[in-house]
């Protein structure tokens, strides 16, 4: 007996909706038939959100990344941390674009001071490229780093102090 079923058109059913999908990436166009290997059977796909994940937890790994974000998501963010039951977001600050095998990343990150800039975004760009390549299989094309501020000692939320010159 054989199962067939109809060809993928993109056009709904009469009297269906449907819901829009979160965008993800098949990273493995499968096979079908019992003949198959089990490894190939089937489709596997991985959604930007997984990549977002992955990478921001790889990036905040690094010594000397005080957090990640620009100025209003910092802000937005430590709001939503000091909220009883919130959990802090390792998404924020990281952008991804995905293709079928391949993956770009854009991270902002507001760094310790004292830290070598230059050689705090190589660890980073290593330790992504490794982490994202490592758990989704997805070939990590590039990983550009935007640093938005520097995280001074006596700073406690992130922001420097603004003071007027004149009185």
């Amino acid at each position: 007996m054989s199962v067939q079923s109809a060809p993928a058109t993109g056009i709904a059913p009469a009297g269906t909706t449907t819901k829009p999908q979160p965008s993800s990436t098949a990273l493995a166009g499968g096979a079908t038939g019992a003949d198959e290997p089990a490894a190939t059977r089937g489709r596997t796909s991985i959604a930007d959100v997984v990549v977002v994940k992955v990478a921001g937890v790889a990036a905040r790994e690094i010594p000397g990344v005080h957090a990640m974000g620009g100025g209003l998501s910092r802000t937005i963010g430590a709001v939503r941390d000091r909220v009883p039951g919130g959990r802090s977001n390792v998404g924020r600050g990281v952008k991804v674009e995905v293709g079928e095998r391949q993956t770009a990343i854009d991270l902002d990150l507001v760094v310790e001071y004292g830290v070598p800039i230059a050689d705090l975004a190589r660890d980073v760009r290593e330790n992504v490229i490794d982490a994202v390549e490592r758990i989704t299989g997805l070939e990590v094309v590039e990983v550009n780093v935007a640093i938005n501020d520097v995280h001074l000692p006596d700073d406690e939320d992130g922001t420097p102090e603004t003071t007027s010159r004149v009185a």
